[in-house]
């Protein structure tokens, strides 16, 4: 019987005509991309299904040079094995091969020729509706010595794919862009942000701060300004009231941080008589694309409630429910993250976690379902979910992760993003309408979805984000 773990080869002496091996592999999304990655064929016609599927020669031959290298696996590591030399090799490609198909790689030996350890073998693709799709011969220099030791593992290869985000901002295609108040934008990396989004089509600018720095901004970031309107402002906190005041006015639609601190803007924001409050707690959240991770992960509150209480982190969940359903989540799954999964008076979030719970019961929160205390893992992972014996609609599948206070949710939105390669879109929720905040280190991609995230709740209600309660006057 062979030993799955161990490697073997077949002499020359070993080797009958008529011998055969083989192996079976399903081609995936995955594979196709390696080769591209190894290769560096981006041909779109290997790449793009809507592409190939009008293309059918190269289609033909790009995945059949995967089920070339099927063949090769074979010769390398079967029939002859390890220590055979390729001499030569011709291959017919005879149908395509698409994602999803079964395929057989075999060859048996035809001929033996003594001078040279000469082998010709007959080389064949089949797939799962036993259609050949490869024909050919290889020639090869069998070993002469015996070989046999541990297959070697194989590193795992993960491939960064980052579709969430193109998702998110094809779902803001084909309407008005939205006037947006950009609250001092006075650098380069400020002004390059707001105009980004619209070249993008996604925001109308109003550029909100002193004119000379403004101006500036533009021309070391290289960019034309002469097209956006422009509120002249004195300073940062003049900028940020008067971004306030155009959204007050209802000239503006969205607010976006420039190059002010945060706790600037958000001043404006709430203060009392002419802020943007509403009878709801504001919080932040980031819309986290993390590679390999099935769905977008919510997070919130890391950047505006320090120590949120009952009461507040109630809100904050109200406010994440809404984001999730404007970006397409109809009933979205919130776990309240705590240290541990079961309630323990001595940890005063987990005794959080199981009233909020009970308010959902009982309707005083809607849109979603919530379940808590549960740790990190066994909120995003089922395996981690059932080994410890959680069943739950939530555990192992969260889409929004409410985390106990600002510390643990920056840690763990930074962890995602510098360890695990995740992108992070940041939005404020629960004003009258969405607050854009951005950062100098955020990507293009990070910055135009965080526009698109607000662009996709100022659609969904009268300004405010979908359920919002407004203030009255």
């Amino acid at each position: 019987m062979t030993d799955p773990a161990m490697i073997e080869n077949r002499t020359f002496d070993e080797i009958r005509v008529g011998d055969t091996a083989s192996i079976t592999r399903t081609l995936t999304e995955q594979d196709i991309q390696l080769f591209a990655l190894v290769s560096g064929d981006v041909n779109p016609a290997h790449l793009d299904a809507d592409f190939a599927a009008t293309d059918m020669f190269h289609r033909v031959i790009a995945h059949g040079m995967w089920g070339g290298g099927l063949i090769s696996a074979v010769l390398g590591t079967e029939l002859p094995g390890p220590g055979a030399i390729y001499l030569g090799q011709s291959l017919r490609f005879c149908r395509p091969v698409g994602l999803g198909d079964t395929i057989t790689a075999s060859v048996t030996v035809t001929e033996k020729r003594d001078a040279h350890h000469g082998i010709t073998l007959d080389c064949r693709c089949i797939n799962q509706a036993g259609e050949e799709v490869i024909t050919g011969v290889a020639e090869v220099k069998a070993p002469s010595e015996k070989i046999r030791r541990p297959r070697v593992a194989l590193p795992e290869v993960r491939l960064r794919d980052h579709d969430g985000y193109r998702r998110l901002i094809e779902m803001t295609a084909g309407s008005t862009p939205e006037p947006t108040a950009v609250a001092h934008p006075c650098t380069a990396a400020a002004l390059i942000a707001a105009v980004e989004a619209a070249e993008a089509g996604l925001i109308a600018p109003i550029l909100v701060g002193p004119p000379e720095k403004i101006a500036h901004a533009a021309q070391e970031a290289g960019k034309d300004i002469s097209g956006y309107r422009l509120v002249a402002a004195e300073h940062s906190h003049d900028a940020a009231a008067k971004a306030v005041a155009l959204v007050h006015a209802g000239e503006a639609r969205l607010l976006m941080k420039g190059s002010l601190h945060t706790d600037e803007l958000m001043g404006a924001v709430v203060r009392s008589a002419s802020g943007l409050r509403t009878e709801r707690r504001i919080s932040h959240a980031y819309v986290m694309d993390v590679p390999g991770h099935p769905t977008p992960l919510i997070i919130t509150d890391a950047a505006i409630n320090i120590a949120p209480s009952l009461e507040e982190k109630a809100d904050i969940v109200r406010n994440a429910i809404d984001l999730a359903h404007g970006i397409g989540i109809a009933c979205p799954r919130v776990a309240i993250l705590c240290a541990v999964e079961t309630v323990n008076p001595a940890m005063p979030s987990t005794l959080d976690a199981a009233a909020l719970c009970k308010m959902a019961d009982r309707g005083q929160i809607s849109g979603g379902v919530l379940d808590g205390p549960l740790a990190f893992d066994n909120a995003i992972s089922e395996a981690a979910a059932a080994e410890k014996g959680i069943g739950s609609p939530v555990a192992g599948k969260a889409e929004i992760l409410l985390v106990p206070d600002l510390e643990a949710g920056n840690m763990l939105a930074k962890q995602l993003t510098f360890l695990g390669s995740a992108d992070a879109a940041g939005i404020v929720l629960g004003a009258r309408v969405p607050i854009i905040l951005t950062s100098r280190a955020d990507s293009l991609r990070t910055r135009l979805a965080s526009c698109a995230l607000a662009v996709l709740m100022a659609r969904g209600g009268s300004g405010a984000a979908p359920g919002v309660p407004q203030v009255r006057p």
